[in-house]
């Protein structure tokens, strides 16, 4: 395997260890960086490390340090952070088996790729994926990576094992304060109903590459525009935003909009073109160039 373990281990259930490698699951999508730089000469901005009163100091020279104290510090090397030792930074044990519903979607915070670490592991490996499989369980335990010591959970995934990391609770914000002045009433049932067409209307199977990130796509335009020395009209481009802008919209009418004027089949709205629906006259306008005139009216223009 071409990619680098993010960590090497096992897992222990019980008496019965399975030695594994971590993979992380996830990449860096695209994004267009940003340099700071001085506009009179067009050069980079560049950071320098310093000492207050002494200047530039020589990266050899840096040392971790923690401030238990105003201007006070406890000066640890590497050598030292690495010998703390836990059990968790080779072994993951698996200490309690859970629901997947049972854990709110917001403490998850990042996956992993679960793998045998050998073909000796691999027997062990598929049984434990299996029963979490069969069971519909997903099991839980401490790992330490990188500094920290992470709550994880473990679920089959394949023919592998995902291994997600857990945020603690005191690093999720409680819900309440944020939505205690929301109402508590009951929505109008046939608004309800109508929304609840419309979700139903457009579910489907997720797939990520339908998804892409527009905004780096519109940074890529921009910057190939201003490489070309085109000048930008931004005042407006700022006004060709969403045309409802903040109008107040009757939410009946926008649901019917939204499912093509009330249809709840789940078809697709005729195309304006095709549609057998006159459009209401108004005073002096003009019949659109494909309407036809009505019957009588032709007859009396012939006369």
């Amino acid at each position: 395997m071409a990619a680098r373990p993010y960590w090497k281990g096992q897992i222990r259930l019980a008496l019965v260890s399975i030695p594994v490698e971590i993979y992380s699951a996830t990449k860096s999508g695209a994004a267009i960086s940003f340099n700071q730089i001085h506009e009179p000469s067009g050069k980079r901005i560049k950071y320098e490390k310093v000492v207050p009163g002494i200047g530039p100091v020589d990266i050899d020279e840096i040392v971790k340090g923690f401030e238990y104290s105003k201007g006070e510090y406890v000066i640890l090397d590497e050598k030292e952070i690495e010998g703390v030792k836990l059990e968790s930074k080779k072994t993951l044990e698996l200490t309690q088996f859970v629901d997947a519903q049972d854990i709110d979607m917001i403490y998850f915070e990042k996956p992993y790729y679960v793998v045998p670490a050998d073909d000796l592991a691999e027997e062990a490996f598929i049984v434990l994926r299996e029963a979490l499989r069969r069971s519909r369980k997903i099991g839980l335990g401490q790992l330490a990576m990188r500094g920290r010591e992470y709550v994880v959970s473990i679920k089959a995934c394949g023919r592998g094992m995902v291994m997600e990391t857990l945020r603690y609770a005191d690093e999720v914000h409680k819900a309440g304060s944020y939505f205690r002045d929301i109402g508590e009433g009951d929505p109008d049932e046939e608004l309800l109903d109508l929304a609840t067409t419309l979700i139903d209307k457009k579910t489907g199977k997720f797939d990520a590459s339908e998804f892409h990130d527009r905004y780096v796509d519109a940074l890529k335009d921009l910057i190939e525009r201003k490489k070309k020395g085109k000048t930008l009209n931004i005042e407006a481009e700022e006004g060709s935003g969403d045309p409802r802008g903040n109008n107040v919209v009757d939410l009946m009418a926008a649901l019917k909009n939204s499912l093509g004027s009330g249809d709840k089949t789940g078809k697709k709205p005729a195309s304006k073109s095709s549609s057998k629906t006159p459009a209401k006259k108004t005073d002096g306008a003009k019949p659109s160039a494909g309407a036809k005139a009505p019957a009588k009216a032709s007859a009396r223009k012939r006369a």
